[in-house]
């Protein structure tokens, strides 16, 4: 029997960027550009463990995605980059085996680690199956400006290892930010493409008014702004240029083919690393396990995060105002999604620290919500005489603050 992912060599795009950066902006941006007659794929990876995207996209992809020749596959349980290559071999094998795509788009989570994944993407096992092209990493203007964001290294890693960087939410930057910002990246990645996104709060004459002559310094990859037609077709351009950051890293990897084999973990202890590892089409089994257990929430730490997620009976409602007003006093959140039972009804949550978007959606099988949470930054980082030691501490003290039995009880107590 033919392996199926054999010698297809399907153009294959990574689109990178921090937590809340605008990567889903993005992708809906690319899919929009989808000529009828093809099949293209998206991988999407959730770093926590409740799979809120799997959610939905099992609703529709039997409608709307299938009439747009568009398949989804969900990775949720952790960052695929860094757990083992088990679930990211699984979930490309079976995108590629089962729908046949043209092209196929990977959405790794903002913690993710770029460099580890382009490492497992340039194994010698990918190459004759994967047309890596360039490497799109999304930006936003907002956190760069503040130095939480600016001075960590999960945040600067996606620049690093970029072939192309969409900057958006960058309105509120002068010509000097912009210039820095610019100046900023250029100490990262010499040679990554700049591309300035079209903002739909601008009309077309502000967007021309920005001069990228303003903003860049001269050199070959100059940065581009962009009215939204151009932008748009810009950026679909970006979809069949070849990746240098992942053609450099293949010729190392076949140089060294030891440093990329798979299977170097025992596949009990890879599997352990990620227990609510799933693709979309396996979340109705895992559903249907997890449902005579509701309400269900876990909670754990990766990295310097803290991760909570909560998985609720269908017929439980919550109050929409109390809801949204305990979800945004929550400590120093990056990250909150969902899809909840309401007053208002069925809602989709999705907030980050720039942006705070509801919107209506159909019935589901249940409430799903999840939280991200950065506790060791709590101080203020911007202050100027902030002492280590101290900063540390109060980093340390204030992740014990986080009573998760008593979020249940204040969450539950949301019901009407």
């Amino acid at each position: 029997m033919k392996n199926p992912i054999i010698f297809q060599n399907i153009p294959c795009t990574l689109v990178t960027g921090f937590l809340g950066a605008g990567k889903t902006t993005v992708i809906n941006q690319l899919l929009a550009t989808k000529p009828d007659d093809e099949r293209w794929a998206l991988l999407i990876n959730e770093f926590g463990r409740i799979g809120i995207d799997g959610a939905l996209l099992a609703r529709s992809q039997d409608n709307e995605l299938e009439q747009k020749n568009i398949a989804i596959r969900e990775v949720s349980g952790g960052c695929i980059c860094c757990t083992s290559q088990l679930p990211l071999q699984i979930a490309i094998s079976r995108l590629l085996s089962e729908h046949h795509p043209q092209r196929l788009l990977i959405e790794p989570t903002g913690l993710a680690h770029p460099r580890e994944l382009i490492l497992q993407l340039s194994a010698p096992h990918w190459q004759t199956a994967l047309k890596m092209n360039a490497v799109i990493t999304v930006l936003s203007g907002e956190q760069w400006q503040q130095i939480k964001y600016r001075d960590h290294d999960g945040f600067q890693a996606h620049v690093r290892d970029a072939d192309v960087l969409i900057i958006n939410r960058y309105t509120q930057l002068d010509t000097s930010e912009k210039q820095t910002l610019v100046e900023w990246i250029t100490t990262l990645n010499s040679q990554v493409k700049i591309i300035w996104a079209a903002s739909e709060l601008m009309a077309p004459e502000a967007s021309e008014a920005i001069d990228s002559s303003d903003v860049h310094s001269s050199d070959t990859h100059s940065s581009d702004s962009l009215v939204a037609g151009t932008y748009s077709t810009t950026l679909n351009d970006q979809l069949n240029q070849p990746s240098s950051i992942i053609s450099k890293q293949r010729k190392v990897s076949i140089s060294n083919p030891t440093k990329s084999m798979i299977g170097l973990q025992s596949q009990a202890n890879s599997l352990a690393t990620v227990p609510l590892s799933s693709s979309s089409t396996d979340e109705t089994e895992a559903q249907a396990s997890a449902n005579s257990d509701l309400p269900y929430r876990y909670h754990e730490e990766q990295q310097d995060f803290q991760l909570a997620g909560w998985r609720l009976p269908a017929h439980y409602i919550l109050n929409a105002d109390d809801l949204q007003d305990w979800l945004l006093a929550l400590p120093n959140w990056q990250r909150i999604k969902g899809v909840v039972h309401t007053s208002d009804g069925w809602v989709q949550i999705n907030f980050n620290p720039g942006s705070l978007t509801t919107r209506t959606i159909d019935p589901q099988t249940d409430s799903r919500l999840e939280i991200i949470l950065q506790l060791g930054n709590t101080v203020d980082t911007n202050a100027a005489d902030t002492d280590i030691e101290e900063t540390e501490s109060d980093a340390k003290a204030s992740s014990v603050l986080i009573d998760w039995e008593e979020c249940d009880r204040e969450l539950m107590a949301l019901v009407i």
